[in-house]
């Protein structure tokens, strides 16, 4: 059985209150997107659709009216 690892003083005193840009290294433009897109589906509504249903929540809620009225 692992013991519980102790948070060491020293390791506290490393953190600063902020950091520059250049100490942060170089980053990786879009390393996350496909991961992230993954998980995605994106339909593109019509304009006046999207005026009766301006947020992602409206078209979430007709959408799911709609799947229990089609069990029934």
């Amino acid at each position: 059985m692992k013991k519980a690892s102790r948070t060491d003083k020293r390791d506290l005193d490393t953190l600063k209150p902020e950091y520059t840009r250049a100490e942060l290294g170089k980053g990786v433009r879009g390393k996350y997107f496909n991961r992230y897109w993954a998980g995605q589906t994106v339909a593109v509504l019509a304009p006046e659709v999207r005026a009766a249903f301006p947020t992602d929540e409206d078209v979430d809620r007709a959408l799911r009216s709609l799947m229990t009225s089609k069990k029934a």
